[in-house]
């Protein structure tokens, strides 16, 4: 029998937000295929991307995390993100591969700085 891992679901990782929509904001994911809960960044031109923790082109700093799956591989395509004043589960947030343990404090610490509590 075939085995199937189900991906995150659309505001899975969400413990608790502000009322009506005043935790997410729209926005554009400049590239990728990304689930929901993926940790992002804001690039040079204001689009989000996926964390990046070894850069130092403001893409290492975390700013917000995908509300729902996008995939932005062929084109920048919009998004929705949760940006402020709310609480989020830390084990349901994706993360860049090889990121770490201090990489993934910082990135924490990013967040409640914008209002973002992990959980």
């Amino acid at each position: 029998m075939a085995s199937f891992t189900e991906g995150r679901h659309t505001g899975e990782h969400i413990v608790s937000e502000a009322n009506g929509a005043r935790s997410r904001e729209q926005g554009t994911l400049a590239a990728g295929d990304l689930p929901a809960g993926t940790v992002l960044a804001l690039n040079g031109d204001g689009d989000y991307v996926q964390l990046a923790p070894g850069a130092s082109d403001g893409t290492e700093t975390a700013k917000a995390v995908l509300y729902g799956a996008v995939d932005a591989s062929s084109a920048a395509q919009p998004c929705t993100v949760h940006v402020r004043a709310c609480e989020v589960q830390e084990d349901a947030l994706g993360l860049p591969d090889g990121i770490t343990e201090g990489q993934t404090t910082t990135a924490m610490n990013d967040l409640i700085g914008v209002g973002i509590i992990p959980r």
